[in-house]
């Protein structure tokens, strides 16, 4: 038996659907997993049952080719996988779940999978292949800002101020399109991503973040902001639907359907192509946000601002993900490090032997110092 298909018209096992579904009921009811990340769950076991096809999941450790092999290599189209690598990670780490809970549920149907082959569930070593870091840049931002578009076309007025609002707050799609009008503060340049007002944030985390106060895209925001204000409630979401009726755009109050992050992207595509740029997602223009606000900090504490901004829980969330910059900014930076230092002769009196016995704590401090001096300007740093 086999369920009605779920992806590019393959039919999956009906009991591999009941039980990944029974398990993201565990994960919902009994460890009150996030719907959201419910939602991302059930996107990686869906690789899972489409691999396992007409085989049950308690009968799949002889399966060949195996799950690993699956994902990693050229489809029947001869195109090779474009799943990254934390995609894929994710993808196993859920995957080594669910068995552990089947196996814990059902002991008997599950007996044939070992623990061990459980746990052999990873990514395999792979050769990366180098690719470019995709974000929206300023000046792409700036140009959506710059586009002029007739007062009645309400719609594309909202999508240019939706694409100002993504980079200067560096929001994630899901959060930005169930912000209510409550949560945002232009003045103020402030934002609540509070999941008590109803905005739905990654593993419902509750923060206050800022804009960056980039003059020209604040004004497309501000006005759209205030366009809005004076004609719904302040529970209705600032990306509001729009709704067209024998030619008139009228804003609606109505809180936006389920695939509203869907619909969104879709709004960029059209936006984007208007102004005639290339199509980024809306996690492009977070990423965007990232890259500008860590290239223009001086400072830890800078940085910190940033980190915190995006609500990452730690700093190295922040250093991993987006630390790695284009190749020509990465150049720049290189090439600065060596800007200022002269090349001195061996027997130069002015070279200093013990400097070479300096403890790692010692060399440290040394930097540091150097850093905070004010015969030193930023450009040195």
């Amino acid at each position: 038996m086999v369920t009605p298909f779920i992806a590019g018209g393959t039919l999956i096992h009906r009991n591999n659907y009941q039980l990944a579904k029974g398990f993201l009921a565990y994960l919902r009811d009994v460890t009150q997993v996030n719907p959201i990340s419910i939602e991302r769950y059930w996107a990686y076991l869906k690789h899972l049952l489409l691999w396992a096809d007409d085989v049950p999941l308690s009968q799949v450790v002889a399966k060949r080719p195996t799950f690993a092999t699956y994902l990693t290599t050229p489809n029947e189209e001869g195109e090779r996988s474009t799943l990254a690598a934390l995609t894929l990670k994710k993808i196993f780490d859920t995957s080594k779940r669910f068995f552990t809970w089947a196996k814990s549920t059902y002991p008997r149907e599950f007996h044939s999978v070992p623990l061990e082959w459980i746990e052999a569930l990873r990514l395999p070593r792979l050769i990366e292949p180098p690719r470019e870091h995709c974000f929206v840049q300023l000046e792409d931002v700036c140009q959506i800002a710059r586009l002029q578009i007739e007062p009645a076309d309400l719609a594309l007025r909202r999508d240019q101020a939706a694409a100002a609002m993504l980079f200067l707050s560096g929001m994630r799609a899901s959060a930005f399109a169930s912000l209510t009008l409550e949560c945002v503060d232009i003045p103020n340049r402030t934002i609540k991503q509070w999941p008590s007002l109803g905005v739905k944030t990654k593993n419902s985390k509750t923060a206050t973040t800022y804009l960056l106060d980039i003059r020209d895209l604040i004004a497309v925001v501000e006005k759209w902001d205030s366009f809005i204000r004076h004609q719904l409630p302040v529970t209705a979401t600032w990306y509001t639907p729009i709704v067209s009726q024998w030619g008139e755009q009228t804003l609606s109050p109505n809180p936006p359907g389920a695939n509203r992050n869907t619909a969104l992207g879709k709004r960029l595509r059209k936006l984007l192509a208007r102004v005639g740029l290339l199509y980024q997602s809306p996690h492009k223009f977070r990423n965007g946000h990232a890259v500008f606000a860590l290239q223009n900090a001086t400072t830890m504490a800078d940085y910190k601002a940033a980190s915190m901004n995006l609500m990452h829980n730690d700093i190295s969330v922040t250093d991993g993900i987006y630390a790695p910059l284009v190749h020509d900014e990465v150049k720049a930076r290189i090439a600065g490090l060596t800007g200022s230092i002269k090349i001195q002769k061996a027997g130069d009196a002015s070279i200093r032997d013990d400097t070479v016995r300096l403890s790692d704590d010692d060399l440290l401090a040394v930097l540091a110092h150097r850093l905070k001096s004010p015969t030193h300007s930023p450009s040195e740093r």
